[in-house]
C-alpha cells in the first residue's frame, strides 16, 4: 500500500492527468472548430485523388480513402459523431440510473424489489443481443444508438446509487432531516446525492470511453449510425478491405478512437484517485 501522497505517485498522477486533458482537449479542440478547419465536411470526391498515401499531398496530410475524400478531415468530424453518442448516453443513463437507485435506496419494500429484478434481468441480457433486436425493431440512426446505449447502461447508475443510498439513509443527518419534516424529494436531492456523487462521476467518465468502443464497434458490423455519416467505426468498417494496400484508411479512425478512449480513461483514473476519500492508493 503506498500514500497518494508520496512523491513518486503524486508525479505520476499529475502526468496521468496532464496526458488525459492534453488528449481528450486536443481531440475536442480540433472537433469543435471541425466547420471552420473543413468548411466542405470531408465530403468532397476526388477520385482522381482516391488513396493518396499519408504524408505525399500538402492537402491530404493523411491520404485520402477510397473516394478521395480528405481522411483528416474525415476522421476530425467523425469525431462529433462518437463524442455525441458517448457523452450524451452517458448523461442520459445517469440521470435515469440516479433517480432509480434514489427511489429504490430510499424507500424499499415492493419499489425496491421491483427496480433491482428489472435491473438483474437487464444485467442477465447480453449486450449484443439487446443491440440486435433493438436495432432490428426500432431502427438504427445516432438517436437510436444514445437510446440503445441509456438502455443499456442505467443499471449500473442504479445499483450504484442504491447501494450508497443504503448506507447512507440511516446516518444522524438523514435521521434528523426527517424528524423536522423535510421533505423527502429534498432529502434524496439535497442530502444523499451531494454525498455519492463522486463515484457516480468517475462511472461516467469512464462510461464514456466505453460507449465510443461500443458505438464504434456496433457501426463497424453496420448496427449504428448511418453509413452516410462520417464515423470512426463507419470508417475503420470501409477500411477494411483496404488494409493490405492502403493501411491509413483504417489506422487512422483506429488510432483517434485509442487517443480517445485512453485520455478519458487517464482522467477517469485520476478522478477515482483525487474522489477517494482514504487517500489511499494500491500498487
Amino acid at each position: 500500500m503506498l500514500s497518494l501522497n508520496s512523491p513518486s505517485i503524486r508525479r505520476f498522477k499529475n502526468f496521468e492527468f496532464i496526458l488525459g486533458i492534453l488528449l481528450v482537449g486536443g481531440i475536442t479542440s480540433a472537433i469543435l472548430f471541425s466547420d471552420w478547419l473543413f468548411p466542405s465536411g470531408g465530403s468532397g470526391i476526388n477520385l482522381a485523388m482516391r488513396l493518396v498515401p499519408p504524408m505525399t499531398e500538402p492537402a491530404y496530410p493523411l491520404g485520402t480513402d477510397p473516394l478521395g475524400r480528405d481522411l483528416l478531415a474525415r476522421v476530425i468530424i467523425g469525431g462529433e459523431i462518437s463524442l455525441k453518442v458517448g457523452v450524451y448516453s452517458a448523461v442520459g443513463a445517469v440521470v435515469i440510473g440516479i433517480v432509480m437507485g434514489l427511489v429504490s435506496g430510499y424507500y424499499g419494500g415492493i419499489i425496491d424489489m421491483v427496480v433491482m429484478r428489472f435491473a438483474d434481468v437487464q444485467l442477465a441480457l447480453p449486450f449484443i443481443l439487446l443491440a440486435i433486436t433493438f436495432i432490428a425493431v426500432i431502427g438504427g440512426g445516432l438517436t437510436n444508438m444514445i437510446i440503445l446505449l441509456i438502455i443499456s447502461q442505467w443499471v449500473q447508475y442504479a445499483r450504484l446509487v442504491r447501494g450508497s443510498v443504503l448506507s447512507l439513509k440511516d446516518r444522524e443527518f438523514i435521521l434528523s432531516a426527517k424528524a423536522i419534516g423535510v421533505r423527502d424529494v429534498r432529502i434524496l436531492f439535497q442530502h444523499l446525492l451531494p454525498n455519492l456523487i463522486g463515484p457516480v462521476i468517475v462511472l461516467m467518465t469512464l462510461n464514456v470511453a466505453n460507449n465510443i468502443l461500443l458505438e464504434s464497434s456496433l457501426t463497424f458490423l453496420g448496427l449504428g449510425v448511418d453509413p452516410s455519416v462520417p464515423s470512426w467505426g463507419g470508417m475503420l468498417a470501409e477500411g477494411r478491405t483496404y488494409l493490405q494496400t492502403a493501411w491509413w484508411v483504417s489506422v487512422f479512425p483506429g488510432l483517434a478512437i485509442l487517443l480517445t478512449v485512453l485520455g478519458l480513461n487517464l482522467l477517469g483514473d485520476w478522478l477515482r484517485d483525487a474522489l477517494d476519500p482514504t487517500g489511499r492508493t494500491s500498487l
